[in-house]
């Protein structure tokens, strides 16, 4: 048995299991945070799903919501328009959290904010626009798909 061989077949077995289930927990934490949560926790549970019947039965409702709602979102031009201005706005959110301006100071909920944005500065900034790549390559993927 080769190496590469081995590998592939560690991967199926645990590798799979162990990246799904930091899938989910990173999911959970982007959140909250800048970054791709829903897409996140989606990925970990569809990558559970080859272990975990519970995985498996989430998997099959949720593909097919995300194919309705992928046709729906280019079903048209100005959905797609709208969908690109979407893309172009969270750009735009990305640089100013990139250049982090000072906000005023408020609280919600005892929760103080101010005078910095919260994970301001580039860690922020390339999980925003991290998830504004993954949009792009989405929409890309629902035009070419199904127009």
């Amino acid at each position: 048995m080769t190496f590469g061989a081995r590998v592939r077949g560690w991967f199926q077995r645990t590798g799979s299991e162990a990246l799904g289930w930091i899938l989910v927990v990173l999911g959970v934490f982007m959140l909250v945070l800048p970054g791709p949560g829903l897409l996140g926790m989606f990925a970990g549970i569809a990558l559970l799903a080859k272990h975990y019947t519970w995985a498996d039965r989430l998997v099959e409702p949720l593909e097919e919501k995300a194919v309705e709602a992928a046709r729906y979102g280019v079903a048209t031009i100005p959905r797609i328009i709208v969908s690109v201005l979407g893309i172009v706005w969270v750009a735009a959110v990305g640089l100013v959290w990139f250049l982090s301006p000072e906000i005023p100071e408020f609280e919600i909920l005892g929760v103080g904010f101010g005078p910095e944005l919260p994970a301001a500065g580039w860690v922020g900034a390339v999980g925003i626009w991290f998830s504004d790549l993954i949009a792009v390559v989405l929409l890309v993927y629902s035009i070419r798909r199904w127009r």
